[in-house]
């Protein structure tokens, strides 16, 4: 079979087990098994005939991707704003609305001294926030130590290991403030929902997705603990579920947060909410 007949191939079978974008999805697969940096490259292949050798780990790659497991997972690496960070099952599988609360959280930053990202997961955020200001000291915490171990290995691999610092920690718990921008990318969907998610979502471990009964448990004791670690004027930078910023503003003014604002993604959905402390 040619690199064409293999890709049409793996597209439709994805296709029938309900894989958004197939296409898309045998393209990333294909380029990925035959060393191809971008699958752009495959165009110039369309002819090339393809073996048994190539062919048997695509269809294992092919299967598992239709059985629901996350293309990130199956490529190993996702790009977050620029950049290939590493991605497996032990943290959130990043996704396009992050990038948007890194950007959104940046043009409200003024020369930061410190910047801390809870839950860092892989650390896309902190290691992002790294690049952008260069001079601020960055600091990422998260509860799993295999989401850490993760974060790490990224950091090691984009040349941070001596900039930004990663705690196990329950929230803020580890960190001495003050600091002047705290980010963060909380479980948030409420745990009757969790069961309901998309089966590619329910690869994400458990403790990045659920909330907490409303979805807003770990967001309320963010709220309450960042408030004694800030800098004044501190900047809180949250992502938040759909439905859920009404609430969350209702949090932020009864703790003593100022300048409450909300922020909607590119879907244009309520996704995004930032305050000031004080």
């Amino acid at each position: 079979m040619t690199t064409l007949e293999v890709l049409n191939a793996a597209a439709s079978y994805l296709d029938k087990q309900g894989v958004e974008s197939p296409r898309l999805n045998a393209e990333h697969l294909l380029a990925h098994v035959l060393g191809r940096k971008k699958r752009i490259e495959l165009y110039l292949e369309f002819e090339r005939p393809l073996g048994e050798a190539e062919r048997a780990p695509l269809r294992e790659l092919v299967k598992r991707r239709g059985e629901g497991v996350p293309l990130q997972h199956l490529l190993g690496t996702v790009e977050f704003h620029g950049r290939e960070f590493l991605c497996d099952a032990r943290a959130l599988v990043p996704r396009p609305e992050t990038e948007q609360l890194v950007e959104l959280a940046a043009k409200m930053l003024q020369a930061p001294s410190r910047i801390v990202d809870v839950g860092t997961g892989s650390g896309v955020i902190a290691l992002t926030m790294a690049f952008l200001f260069p001079e601020a000291g960055v600091a990422g915490g998260d509860v799993s130590g295999d989401a850490l171990a993760l974060a790490a290995a990224n950091r090691e691999g984009l040349g941070l290991a001596e900039r930004v610092e990663l705690l196990e920690s329950d929230l803020l718990a580890a960190f001495a403030g003050p600091f002047d921008a705290v980010l963060a990318n909380l479980p948030y969907i409420p745990t009757g929902e969790v069961a309901g998610l998309s089966r590619e979502v329910r690869c994400d471990p458990l403790s990045a997705l659920d909330g907490g009964a409303d979805g807003l448990a770990l967001v309320r004791r963010l709220v309450a603990e960042a408030g004694g670690k800030m800098s004044p004027g501190g900047l809180l930078a949250l992502e938040i579920g759909i439905g859920q910023a009404a609430a969350v503003a209702e949090v932020l003014s009864s703790n003593n947060w100022r300048d409450i604002a909300v922020e909607r993604d590119y879907q244009g959905a309520e996704r995004f909410v930032f305050a000031r402390h004080g």
